[in-house]
């Protein structure tokens, strides 16, 4: 009861005029930064930073959660309107996503976002205002045994769902894996490929990978069909921007798993919500292989809510373990935890204590955050979805410009454009001989945890590899691997033999 009261309190705060215009402010930003390939969220509160100094603490943390929500959504929107996400957060979001928009369900696709959004962050937020001591409780259980467990279970499985040939689908997430290798080795100050290329020893941007698999692969690959597709190839639009009671009730339980999934990752340090949102785009597509007519594949709306839905309460949760914990579970936290010391102010049980207005009205704008994007931007989902209207030509040049001017801002170097072509003719090779992009993405965000991981936890043990199946967490991880590699085998040999009869 004391904490809605104050959470009350943090209402009346940030309902003043002066902050609800920083909260609508924050989210057009956000919105706006979000749909430039190579920029997002992050992007988006970095170049605000130096640019708040003449607001007061409330007033620039609330612009700083607009922003920070409204770039998620502009991530999804141009992951699902152009294959182009804006951060990888929105990767597993292109899967189906993307096949929405060009099946002409663009504006549903949209408004599924949106809503999926709204309900992952909205329900993220009441749960950080009331249950974030309990739930930060949970991250002190995992260890790097843990961590490596769960990046060794969204390898197997996530790489053996997204691909119908299992030698392509580990050779694209080898491909993933190794590009992360790419730089100077951390603790050991080993080059690792870099052949001697000053420019490489400090890896390879994840900006610049997913840029150039995803959007400029795909405008190579899509130059080099101009002539062999004779039907228009412009995407269609239809004009309905909301869904249909019976689309609703096929979202919603996708909504609702989608949620579940990516509120624990909120207090888990794992880079951000890139794995629950590859982890519930898995579960919706084992879901969908035991209906009577799979739809995966072909723009499933179950595989486009479930991580949208998992995104934003992952969002949510990892904005209440910096202000409960101080922990940084994202890139975005890591820059609004600057933020927070730039104005000689520390996250922890102690901000409550000290800066309680500051607090409760910042997670108050939480929820108007949440609300203003539902607003703008389901009449404008048919607005965004006009995009696609633009003739082929231009509107592929306009990607590939962008890509280019995403990539360079994040960077400044010639070099990473350089790179950017390189791994486009990659993306588009990829393309070209069927292997799935999913594992080479999964293998590139999630590599650097894993060696991160299992080094520590060797190095803990001195080098007993006993401990990663030392705590009933690694168990139950390995053990939910275990079944789950037993119904793929089961899945793939019912295949085999429906084939053959």
């Amino acid at each position: 009861m004391e904490s809605l009261n104050l959470l009350m309190e943090g209402f009346a705060g940030a309902l003043t005029p002066i902050n609800l215009l920083w909260v609508v402010i924050g989210c057009l930003l956000g919105t706006a930064v979000g749909v430039m390939p190579g920029l997002g969220s992050s992007m988006a509160v970095a170049l605000l930073l130096p640019m708040t100094f003449a607001l007061d603490p409330t007033a620039a943390f609330i612009l700083f959660s607009g922003v920070y929500f409204g770039g998620l959504f502009g991530d999804s929107t141009m992951a699902i309107l152009m294959n182009t996400p804006g951060q990888a957060s929105a990767i597993a979001s292109t899967f189906e996503g993307h096949k929405m928009a060009k099946a002409g369900r663009a504006p549903q696709a949209l408004a599924t976002a949106a809503i999926g959004a709204f309900i992952g962050g909205f329900i993220a937020s009441v749960i950080v205002v009331f249950f974030a001591p309990l739930l930060a409780e949970l991250s002190s259980y995992f260890g790097p045994a843990e961590f490596f467990a769960l990046a060794l279970f969204a390898f197997i499985a996530t790489s053996s769902v997204v691909s119908e040939s299992v030698p392509k689908g580990l050779s694209a997430l080898a491909l993933g894996l190794g590009i992360s290798t790419v730089g100077i080795d951390s603790v050991t100050g080993t080059e690792r490929f870099t052949l001697g290329a000053p420019q490489l020893f400090d890896g390879i941007s994840l900006v610049t990978v997913t840029v150039a698999v995803l959007a400029l692969g795909e405008v190579f690959f899509v130059a080099s069909r101009v002539r062999r597709d004779t039907h228009d190839l412009r995407t269609r639009s239809a004009g309905r921007p909301w869904l249909k009671w019976a689309e609703f009730r096929e979202a919603a339980p996708a909504w609702a798993r989608g949620t579940a999934i990516g509120l624990p990752f909120g207090v888990v340090p794992v880079g951000g919500s890139e794995v629950p949102t590859f982890l519930a785009y898995d579960v919706e597509r084992r879901l969908d292989r035991r209906r009577r007519t799979p739809m995966f594949g072909k723009g499933a709306i179950r595989g486009l809510a479930a991580p949208e839905a998992a995104g934003n309460s992952t969002t949510g949760m990892a904005m209440g373990a910096l202000l409960a914990l101080g922990l940084p579970v994202s890139a975005t936290a890591a820059i609004m935890l600057a933020a927070f010391r730039q104005y000689g102010l520390q996250p922890g049980p102690l901000l409550f204590d000290r800066n309680p207005d500051l607090v409760w009205a910042l997670l108050a704008s939480f929820f108007l955050a949440m609300v203003v994007l539902l607003i703008i931007n389901l009449p404008f989902a048919q607005l965004w979805s006009k995009l696609l209207l633009i003739p082929q030509p231009y509107l592929y040049a306009g990607i590939a410009l962008f890509c280019g001017l995403g990539v360079f801002a994040t960077s400044g170097r010639v070099f990473d454009l350089l790179m950017l072509l390189v791994i486009g003719i990659v993306g588009f090779l990829m393309r070209r001989y069927g292997y799935p992009l999913a594992p080479l993405m999964i293998g590139m965000v999630l590599g650097p945890l894993a060696e991160t991981s299992i080094r520590d936890a060797l190095l803990s043990s001195s080098g007993d590899f006993s401990v990663l199946v030392s705590s009933p967490i690694t168990w139950a991880i390995y053990g939910l691997l275990a079944v789950v590699l037993a119904f793929t085998i089961r899945n793939a040999v019912v295949r085999h033999f429906r084939r053959d009869v």
